[in-house]
């Protein structure tokens, strides 16, 4: 039997090449909370901030060994892989070419140019990744150059695997659970291929953003399908299609084990992350975290890990994860409102909010007809009582309004 544990050591020992293993933390807050013993595989502290160094670094260490000649290598991503892929080829002294789609963030591009310097050649083409990845296939057809996916290949997936080889080596023996993100599966399959056979007894949790749960649709279709809509918001984690290969290796998983997470809620545990431990994590970096309250019945006097798996999160993103996370939490709400064009009205309903109210947006819409006009508003507030009240003191008022806070379509236009 060709067993996977022995290359997923051999693979976590070549990576001390370029990096010591990333630290495994125990979290005293959260480990608290729940009443277990919860630890943090630091991920987002790879010289990358993120896994994906492992993989890309793996793959084309192999790839070079078994063709010592092979100098051009291809990669389609505008996030964290290219960013390992970059790190990589600058390591190598290989000549990278990296697609990225034109709407691609300029920090996302600073930062890959970076770790690659003059190994690499960016190129951008395409408004969405799908355009991207056909233009970097047709290149690598055109050039003879090998092209290293970010998850479905075999050497990937090995890579993916040191994640777990580090974490019964740091941890002296192997958890109880593990709670991993997914995207297109090749962290999950490779830690998984490995604990299984270290460690039968470890359950896992797979977590996908609600908007991206293309692994749940692998499972109920029993193979890879793809999702006809996902949601961007987690782009580290918001996959259309698992990979052939890690379906493969993710085939017996249930799907109870699968949670989603929502793309608000996860908001939240990156501002408490970044509040109380003053870690910074990605959105899909705080997947695994995201989904303990669920677990918390579940975990309790149990060793568990949660794999956070990127850290790459840019600052000018923090107001709409704040808005997002407050939406969630039930602290922000968006009305519109028909306000009676009449003196003293404005006046009348500013009286109904509360002491701890506030108001975050007020515009005007349009006049609706000769003695009304909608009205936008934004209110923000402390306790989730306190939009009960207002909202009893609205109707006693008898004002007309509508909540749209979770009204999508709506929201996209006017919010």
């Amino acid at each position: 039997m060709n067993r996977f544990a022995p290359r997923a050591v051999a693979a976590a020992a070549a990576l001390r090449d370029i990096f010591p293993p990333t630290p495994l933390q125990r979290n005293a807050h959260l480990s608290d909370r729940y009443q277990a013993d919860i630890w943090l595989k630091r991920e987002d502290l790879s010289p990358v901030r993120s896994y994906k160094i492992r993989g890309a670094f793996t793959a084309m260490r192999k790839m070079r060994k078994r063709q010592p000649d092979q100098q051009e290598f291809v990669c389609a991503s505008a996030g964290n892989h290219a960013q390992g892929f970059a790190y990589a080829c600058r390591h190598f002294g290989v000549h990278g070419t990296i697609f990225m789609p034109v709407t691609t963030p300029q920090q996302k591009i600073d930062k890959t140019r970076i770790f690659g310097q003059d190994t690499i050649t960016i190129t951008l083409t395409g408004d969405y990744f799908d355009q991207t990845l056909t233009a970097a296939r047709q290149f690598c057809a055109d050039r003879r150059a090998h092209f290293l996916s970010p998850f479905d290949d075999v050497d990937v997936i090995e890579g993916q695997s040191t994640v777990a080889v580090e974490i019964v080596d740091q941890l002296g023996h192997a958890p109880d659970l593990v709670v991993l993100p997914v995207g297109g599966g090749g962290l999950a399959a490779g830690m998984t291929s490995y604990l299984r056979e270290v460690s039968p007894q470890t359950d896992f949790r797979f977590v996908e953003p609600l908007g991206g749960a293309s692994l749940m649709a692998a499972l109920r279709a029993k193979g890879p399908v793809k999702l006809n809509r996902v949601n961007s918001f987690v782009d580290g984690a918001a996959v259309a299609q698992l990979g052939d290969l890690t379906y493969a290796a993710l085939d017996w998983v249930r799907p109870d084990q699968v949670m989603l997470a929502p793309e608000d809620r996860i908001c939240g545990t990156m501002l408490e992350m970044l509040n109380v431990e003053g870690i910074v994590l990605e959105p899909a970096g705080a997947l695994s975290v995201d989904v303990l309250p669920e677990l918390a019945g579940d975990i309790v006097g149990k060793t568990v890990v949660c794999v956070t798996t990127g850290g790459n999160f840019d600052f000018e993103r923090l107001p709409e994860v704040k808005e997002r996370a407050q939406r969630y939490a039930g602290l922000k709400k968006y009305l519109i409102l028909r306000m009676p064009q009449r003196p003293g009205a404005l006046r009348e309903f500013l009286s109904m909010l509360g002491p701890e109210d506030d108001i975050a947006r007020f515009e005007y819409l349009k006049k609706s007809a000769r003695n009304f006009g909608s009205v936008l508003i934004g209110i923000e507030t402390r306790s989730t009582d306190s939009f009960r009240q207002f909202f009893d003191r609205m109707d006693a008022a008898d004002f007309q309004y509508r909540d749209i806070t979770n009204d999508d379509a709506l929201a996209e236009f006017l919010i």
